[in-house]
């Protein structure tokens, strides 16, 4: 069950995880021609959904939804070494989606001295300092969110005209919320957060019902916050069959532009071109946006205004991919 696939700077090679019980770590090389090849595979611990290479791609950390945990991995020798497990049996409000923690995603500070996981199950994201000659990572005091929230993903943010002011965006999957935090390195070690905003993923529309917001991505130039919105279509767009004038339904992306204070002032709220948009990415300079719909088994490709922010018109797109991961 493959789930998080990570490139490495030089685009040589990526690593990919398998959310199964137990879970793998697989390293992949690229060729020039753009094929892949397995290198080689390691066990994890169950349920990895989320990676993040750091202390000079000397370590790999993984978030792991179920069982609830963390893991790090030392790279030697060009393997894989096992080196670190947290567990975690934490929980909040919400009956059914947190009896117990779930890590959703392992996030590196822009310092690269920190790592952070989202755990939605608990309300907290869990704040671990990295130790440069270990590798180890040291627990700081975590960010705890409010209750039945439901932090999923996180992305860095700082003006690009003062790199030494850091927000925090954490999108929220139960209550489909963007926080924004203030982030303040502390003298002593680890970090403090101060909310500065908290908005809908859907902006100026009502969250329709059973929603759950998903990934969130601040745009190459900086001057967007783009996140996703799944199991809560709001629009109609057309059929990807052109020999089908039935309209279909989509889910969204909603853009956001970030202000020097730390606020989200929303901006626009567009189709992701099919249901249930676990994960995108924007290309290099950020003029494509590609969307992969996991409930409709669809990837769509939209064109970007650099200039204006604006997502516009659909430029690509696969079909009939069966249930998307």
């Amino acid at each position: 069950m493959p789930s998080w696939l990570e490139l490495s700077l030089d685009v040589r090679t990526a690593i990919c995880v398998d959310e199964a019980i137990p879970g793998g770590l697989n390293k992949l090389n690229i060729r020039a021609d753009g094929s892949i090849e397995k290198e080689f595979s390691v066990v994890t611990l169950g349920g990895p959904v989320s990676s993040q290479i750091f202390n000079n791609a000397s370590a790999i950390a993984l978030a792991h939804y179920d069982p609830p945990a963390i893991s790090s991995f030392a790279v030697r020798n060009s393997t894989y070494m096992p080196q670190q497990n947290f567990t975690f049996n934490l929980s909040s409000i919400d009956p059914e989606r947190q009896t117990t923690s779930h890590i959703h995603q392992a996030l590196l500070d822009p310092t690269e001295r920190y790592m952070l996981f989202a755990d939605l199950g608990a309300d907290m994201v869990h704040v671990y300092w990295i130790d440069a000659n270990s590798g180890d990572l040291v627990e700081h005091t975590p960010l705890r969110s409010k209750p039945g929230y439901g932090p999923r993903h996180g992305a860095f943010w700082s003006p690009e005209d003062c790199p030494n002011e850091v927000y925090l965006f954490v999108i929220h999957e139960l209550s489909n919320r963007i926080v924004s935090y203030a982030v303040t390195y502390l003298e002593t070690g680890g970090l403090s957060f101060v909310e500065r905003d908290d908005v809908s993923t859907f902006g100026d529309r009502d969250t329709p019902q059973g929603a759950a917001a998903a990934e969130i991505i601040v745009t190459p130039d900086k001057d967007f916050v783009i996140a996703s919105n799944r199991l809560g279509p709001i629009f109609n767009i057309p059929n990807m069959d052109h020999c089908n004038q039935t309209e279909v339904r989509s889910d969204s992306l909603v853009t956001f532009r970030p202000t020097r204070s730390g606020k989200l002032e929303f901006f626009e709220l567009t189709p992701s071109g099919g249901l249930n948009p676990r994960h995108f990415s924007l290309n290099k300079d950020g003029s494509m946006v590609a969307v992969a719909n996991q409930g409709s088994g669809n990837i769509a490709v939209y064109a970007r205004d650099i200039a204006t922010g604006r997502i516009t018109e659909q430029v690509a797109a696969v079909a009939g991919l069966g249930e998307l991961t």
